[in-house]
């Protein structure tokens, strides 16, 4: 696993499309409630406490980045995701705290 910044997420986002690396899997395993306050455009939300249950509904073939609220979360997801043989799994370091801060600063905070 590895960890990418809010700033290295947002160029791969942007950069991504025809001829480039294609657009990775934004994970976010944050509760509703949170996501309701503030989201990554085009992530898709499994909460933690179902990943275990839910993770076969991930492209095992799809670059992954896993998204919480400070990194913690998300950290020890990807950990799982690799146990179960994801290959290309990602970190959001700090998550969307500092997504807000690096990349979004319109975007609500909690």
């Amino acid at each position: 696993m590895e960890q990418i910044s809010p700033p290295q997420l947002k160029e791969w986002l942007d950069q991504s499309g025809a001829g480039a690396r294609g657009k990775p899997l934004l994970l976010d395993v944050r509760e509703s409630w949170e996501v309701d306050i503030c989201r990554i455009p085009e992530s898709r939300t499994i909460p933690m406490g179902s990943v275990s249950v839910r993770f076969n509904e991930i492209d095992r073939d799809a670059e992954v980045v896993v998204i919480c609220h400070h990194g913690a979360r998300s950290f020890q997801v990807a950990m799982f995701l690799e146990q179960q043989g994801f290959a290309r799994v990602y970190n959001l370091y700090g998550g969307v705290a500092a997504w807000s801060q690096q990349v979004d600063p319109s975007m609500p905070t909690y």
